[in-house]
Order: C-alpha cells, then structure tokens, then sequence
C-alpha cells in the first residue's frame, strides 16, 4: 500500500461501566471530530417524551428486532429489563464503505461481543479516576432506588476486571470532559500510523 493512500477507516468501540460519562464523551466527540460516524442503538423501549427516532434510538417493534436479528443485521445485542437493544449493522457498514471512522457505545458485554466478532476493532474503556469516584457519581444521579445503585456499583466493580479485554483506557475526570475527548483524538490519530492497519468489514 502506497503510503500516501488513505489509511482503512476504524470501528471504535466506546465502552465502560454505568456513571463514568460515556455520553458525555461522545457528545463532546460529536462537537470536536469531523467526519465521525454514530451508530444508532435500535430498541424496542416506548419512546420517551423528548426522544428523536433516528436520533437518540431506532425504535421497533418487537418482529422488526427478530428479524434484524435473523438476518445477522445486528452488530450485538442484548435484552435489558425485558426490552431489546441492538447495533444495526447497516448504517456502520456504509460509513465504512465510505471510508469514515464509525463510533459504536455500548456496555462491557457488548464490547466484548463486538471483540469476539471482529477483532480489529478499536476498544476504548471509559473509567472514572477510582471507584469511590464512580459510586459518588451514581450517588449523586439520584436515578435509582438504593437496591438499584448497589447492583450498578457491583456491576461496575465487575465490569473494572474487564480492563485488559480493551485497546485503551481513558479517564473521564469530572468536568475535564474535553481532555477524555482529546485522549480519543489522540487514539485515532495513534491508530492511523500503524504500520498494519486495522481492518473491519461487516
């Protein structure tokens, strides 16, 4: 490959346990990066008041979701509290064609899944600076009953021994958002200096 040619696009996985801020990380790459492409979860949840679909998920039904699923149209996906989640595979797989890097949010599991798949994705963990930082965040979220908060916090410690399944961390101090998102730039511009590019073809 000549040296000048443009380098292959990535997939870049942004992934982490619940309460580090990885929404606020994408909304400030969304702001910073040019030419990103963000997946969009599809679900089969009610929307709620406020919500866009297409833009902050893909609503469907529950036969739209199995046959996404049948036909192998989903990158990963799981069911959370009786309702499906999933990544469609179409709208990555023509940002790749195109040649623009596609960001793709999920949970620890997910990434996992999206590893297994597809190795040459790029894995990025989003952690908090300790624990007690985390829980003092989830703390403060005020969004879940006390039963609630402990099963995120003991998830969150599970999630934490996940670390070495990731390319990269990243930590999200609280109100330096704008550093995790320069640390991501950073990444991108690491990867595209490989000297065997990644590859992912969906």
């Amino acid at each position: 490959m000549a040296l000048d040619q443009p380098r292959p696009p990535l997939l870049i996985v942004i992934s982490g346990p619940s309460g580090v801020g990885k929404d606020s990380v994408i909304d400030g790459m969304r702001e910073s990066v040019e030419g990103l492409y963000f997946a969009v979860t599809a679900t089969t949840r009610p929307k709620r008041d406020g919500e866009t679909d297409g833009v902050d998920y893909r609503f469907v039904s529950e036969a739209q979701f199995q046959q996404m699923i049948d036909g192998n149209e989903l990158l990963e996906w799981a069911n959370v509290y009786g309702k499906s989640y999933g990544v469609p595979k179409d709208g990555l797989r023509e940002a790749l064609r195109m040649g623009r890097d596609a960001v793709v949010k999920v949970d620890v599991q997910g990434a996992k899944t999206i590893k297994a798949a597809y190795p040459d994705a790029v894995l990025v963990f989003i952690a908090a600076p300790s624990m007690r930082e985390l829980e003092e965040r989830l703390k403060g979220r005020e969004t879940e009953s006390e039963g609630d908060l402990k099963v995120r916090i003991d998830t969150a410690r599970e999630e934490m021994e996940s670390l070495t399944l990731f390319d990269y961390v990243v930590v999200n101090r609280h109100d330096h958002v704008e550093s995790a998102v320069r640390e991501i730039q950073a990444i991108v511009s690491a990867e595209k200096c490989r000297v065997r590019p990644r590859r992912v073809e969906l």
